[in-house]
């Protein structure tokens, strides 16, 4: 149980860090307006939709306590993969 705390409070942590990531990069796309191309505006939603779909996971987690851990943690596994793959390609 203490481990799965341990890391579930990383996971938090991580999910902070990218949430403050997030806004920097939406902040940016709306400073640049129209400027911005179709694909990178579609990129940001994407990353939008992505770190919500990792919020929730993490938050059905933390609901449903430790003992459905192993059962969730393959969602959130899932999610989290996305939302670091969707990071990476805003860096290109």
């Amino acid at each position: 149980m203490e481990h799965t705390q341990e890391h579930m409070g990383k996971l938090e942590t991580q999910l902070k860090n990218w949430g403050a990531r997030l806004d920097q990069i939406v902040a940016k796309a709306e400073k640049a307006g129209s400027t911005v191309n179709v694909e990178r505006r579609q990129c940001v939603d994407d990353l939008k939709a992505k770190y919500q779909v990792a919020q929730s996971k993490l938050g059905e987690l933390k609901a449903a306590g430790s003992e459905k851990w192993e059962t969730l943690k393959t969602g959130l596994d899932a999610a989290w993969g996305d939302l670091e793959a969707a990071f990476k390609k805003m860096k290109n």
